[in-house]
């Protein structure tokens, strides 16, 4: 290297001399290959942002799940000096939330809801629906219930929720329950409305496109109905698997929730689907029906509505198509 560096400096001056000690700097410093490093920086980032746009927005969720939770514990504060003079503390707080969700929905999914008019405008009624990778769709239904029929729902969720932290305010102002069954009868036999999904975590995070319920044997859910003779109300969401999409297919990630009961598989999508939730005929209660058979049948409502509404198997670009159909024809 020193033999073609003396040529070079004496070779022509100043000049030359500043350029191949230019020259000599860029090839110790290894500067000669820089352009290459930055192109194939810049095909990383091409290639590994929509990955990483989709993996993001599930966050998205959790982080309004979370503003949620602060704005209760504002209000709270606010209406502290009024807490004696109120029999619902927390009414505005839920209208406030309810019109923040429904204005989420309409703009970022179109959202629809079919049906509403089968929920009773009083008395008790055990809604049974299909669970997307996130129930964001269930959102938009309680959110809906109470801006357009002035009703609240219970609703049952997993354990691992109630240990989620900061949850347990925003759990208690919507009146989210474990699920014993005679908390469930009891909040029927007092008169409200009760969500719940058979399918529950096993069926958000292993379910897919094709929308298979996986409830396998459960019939908790049939048992509460009877238990407090109130009808059952099937619900289902169209395109809800093309919103959010769990990798729970994955062999390892089933193997530890199984194994472990932990939810880790990763959800990704936040796509700006369309959404419409549709309420098939309420069940009526009937004494001669044990809790398997009660079960069986409302299972096949559930796959009934998934069977006329959805198309198998799902897709995000047609879904997506969805959003601009002027019109469509409720069936």
């Amino acid at each position: 290297m020193s033999s073609g560096n003396e040529s070079c400096l004496f070779e022509n001056g100043s000049i030359n001399f500043l350029s191949c000690l230019v020259h000599v700097w860029e090839e110790w410093a290894g500067l000669g290959k820089l352009e290459d490093f930055l192109s194939f920086l810049e095909y990383l980032v091409w290639v590994f942002t929509p990955l990483a746009v989709v993996f993001i927005l599930p966050f998205l969720i959790v982080i309004f799940l979370y503003l949620s939770i602060l704005f209760l514990h504002v209000y709270k504060r606010k209406i502290q000096l009024r807490e004696a003079y109120s029999n619902n503390l927390w009414d505005g707080a839920r209208k406030t939330l309810a019109t923040l969700w429904d204005g989420h929905g309409a703009i970022w999914h179109g959202y629809e809801i079919h049906g509403l008019e089968k929920i009773p405008d009083e008395g008790p009624a055990l809604i049974v629906y299909y669970h997307g990778a996130i129930p964001i769709d269930y959102y938009y239904f309680l959110a809906s219930l109470i801006i357009q029929k002035g009703r609240t729902c219970h609703s049952v969720a997993d354990h691992f929720l109630f240990k989620v932290p900061g949850f347990k305010l925003l759990l208690e102002v919507f009146s989210v329950i474990h699920g014993p069954q005679e908390e469930c009868v009891k909040a029927l036999r007092n008169g409200h409305l009760l969500g719940i999904s058979p399918g529950g975590v096993r069926e958000a995070l292993f379910s897919d496109e094709t929308y298979p319920l996986i409830w396998g044997k459960r019939k908790g859910f049939a048992q509460v109905a009877i238990d407090s003779k109130v009808p059952v109300i099937p619900m289902f969401t169209q395109n809800l698997r093309e919103g959010f999409r769990s990798l729970g297919t994955l062999r390892f990630y089933r193997w530890v929730y199984e194994r472990f009961r932990l939810p880790i598989a990763p959800i990704y999508g936040g796509f700006p689907v369309k959404f419409r939730t549709y309420l098939g005929d309420p069940i009526p209660y009937d004494p001669k029906l044990n809790a398997a058979e009660l079960a069986e049948k409302v299972q096949q409502a559930v796959q009934a509505l998934i069977d006329k509404h959805q198309k198998i198997p799902g897709n995000v670009l047609r879904a997506l198509l969805e959003r601009f159909q002027r019109e469509h024809k409720e069936d």
